[in-house]
């Protein structure tokens, strides 16, 4: 059965970093392309950055430069470093992987 469970989530001030792991199961983790989403309070959900199985990666603009989505494929984790964080990137995130799967998200609010 498939798992994806994010953690790393939590309240800090803007300025600040968190580093959100995903820890999966049941699928070939390595084999897939994954994804972090995101969504804020009364918004949809919508796409934060990509990584390829290789390690190719891509990132909305708007966290470009701030955020940094990386994979160790030995052991089926994806990660999410976000520094420079600001207010507008409150939201529950979650990660997905390629079959559009995902997990029950983790919160993350920047506020002082």
């Amino acid at each position: 059965q498939v798992q994806l469970v994010e953690s790393g989530g939590g309240l800090v001030q803007p300025g600040g970093s968190l580093r959100l792991s995903c820890t999966t199961s049941g699928f070939m983790f390595s084999k897939y392309h994954m994804t972090w989403l995101r969504q804020a309070p009364g918004r949809g959900l919508e796409w934060v950055s990509g990584i390829t199985p290789t390690g190719n990666t891509n990132y909305r603009d708007s966290v470009e430069g701030r955020f940094t989505i990386s994979r160790d494929n030995a052991k089926n984790i994806l990660y999410l470093q976000m520094d420079s964080l600001i207010p507008e990137d409150t939201g529950v995130y979650y990660c997905s992987n390629q079959a559009s799967q995902r997990g029950q998200g983790t919160q993350v609010t920047v506020s002082s």
